[in-house]
């Protein structure tokens, strides 16, 4: 079975151009503070705060590059925390999403229909799909390894050229199966 890399995904928000501009001011562009995995993604230097019905989240991470819409993605324990209805749907699917208010340095936004919790998902090159059997789209299960192990069905194969092979799990997740950055997972069947 091939070893495939983890990457735990804390919460996070990525920002269309006109929200960067009314959360940091006119003409802002996003200050690259580190790359991420993916090659062409980095974590920003700016911070955010978000607001549900029940309380707020400081210091939310702001990924880019800028996107065409803006898009927060929490943890299930993050969704009760501030009272926000968010349904667990692959990044860039906001079909029926719920709503925050979004606060930066200059301004506040009310981003509806934005929240989503992430489904899990394998990032791989297409080489890499191929030698694991796997395509685009894929729902496969996966088997953690370590003190708590533990297997996650309903994980989609996201498959591009520019993708580098890494499982993307949420923070619930890894610590519900005691995984650590570095760690891995194995595909083990196809669902």
């Amino acid at each position: 079975m091939k070893q495939i890399p983890i990457g735990i995904s804390n919460r996070h928000i990525h920002l269309c151009q006109e929200d960067v501009e009314r959360l940091f001011g006119k003409g802002y562009e996003l200050t690259p503070l580190k790359k991420l995995s993916q090659p062409g993604q980095f974590a920003a230097q700016e911070v955010v705060t978000i607001v549900g019905r029940r309380g707020s989240i400081e210091k939310v991470r702001v990924l880019g590059p800028v996107r065409t819409r803006t898009q927060v993605e929490i943890s299930k324990t993050d969704s009760f925390k501030i009272g926000v209805q968010a349904p667990v749907q692959e990044s860039g699917d906001l079909t029926e999403a719920g709503s925050v208010f979004v606060i930066g340095p200059k301004g506040v936004i009310e981003a509806k229909q934005s929240v989503i919790i992430a489904k899990r998902h394998i990032h791989m090159h297409p080489d890499d799909a191929e030698k694991l059997g796997v395509k685009d789209q894929q729902v496969v299960s996966i088997k953690t390894v370590g003190d708590r192990p533990t297997i996650f069905g309903e994980t989609v194969v996201r498959v591009k050229n520019n993708f580098r092979l890494e499982c993307h799990l949420d923070t619930d997740e890894a610590n519900a199966a005691g995984l650590k950055p570095n760690d891995y997972v194995e595909l083990i069947k196809e669902c």
